[in-house]
């Protein structure tokens, strides 16, 4: 475990040395998810009604922006290599490294989320919703994204590639999370979508970090 903490110390460091990086992802949602009451103008009652698909899809969005740099980052110095040949598990490594991404990325998103949702006049329960499945479904994205950007990995145009790998993934997270909001919109509880959020991050955890070690040496060979 010592090794795991050590990784995510070494990520958030690197991270911290390249915050612009960070911080492009984060102004690109708050920029998408405020565009979108100045298109469609006051109407309270229609922006109630786009909002948990508009912040959900600009998160989503906004969590592909930063994937690219999950891996490229190591595989350009050759620090990459060198973490395949330690005797450590690949899989750890992996979920070592998207939980530093998520922590620089998925959860300043989720915490900014429903301050952005006062634009579209949300009521307080519909914006603990929002936070409560930002917090499930963000760290999923992560997860989902590790495994695109491992079979990306080096190639040209491997961003337009990955978004076209993870993006069908992606669906499940986007309809549970706007769901979970409308659903709580609508005076009902949020449970039932927000378990099948954990039920499906649970799910990532335990299977993704092995399948992105297994296309990272694919990559790499």
């Amino acid at each position: 475990m010592r090794i795991f903490f050590t990784l995510v110390r070494r990520d958030l460091l690197v991270a911290y040395r390249r915050r612009m990086d960070v911080l492009v992802s984060l102004i690109f949602f708050v920029i998408v998810v405020s565009l979108f009451p100045l298109g469609v103008g006051p109407e309270r009652e229609t922006l109630r009604l786009i909002a948990p698909g508009v912040v959900w899809v600009a998160a989503l969005l906004s969590a592909m922006l930063a994937l690219p740099r999950l891996f490229a980052a190591d595989h350009q110095d050759g620090t990459l290599e060198q973490m395949l040949l330690a005797p450590f598990p690949l899989s750890a490594i992996v979920l070592a490294k998207v939980l530093a991404h998520w922590l620089v990325s998925g959860l300043p998103l989720a915490f900014m989320a429903p301050v952005l949702g006062l634009q579209f006049d949300l009521p307080t329960s519909a914006l603990l919703a929002l936070l409560a499945s930002l917090l499930l479904g963000t760290p999923a994205l992560s997860l989902i994204g590790a495994i695109g950007a491992a079979l990306t990995l080096g190639l040209r145009g491997g961003g337009v590639l990955l978004s076209l790998l993870v993006l069908p993934l992606y669906i499940p997270v986007l309809i549970f999370g706007a769901g979970a909001v409308e659903t709580t919109m609508m005076g009902m509880t949020p449970e039932g979508h927000l378990s099948l959020l954990g039920a499906f991050l649970i799910l990532a955890v335990l299977a993704t970090p092995f399948v992105a070690a297994a296309a990272l040496r694919i990559a790499l060979e």
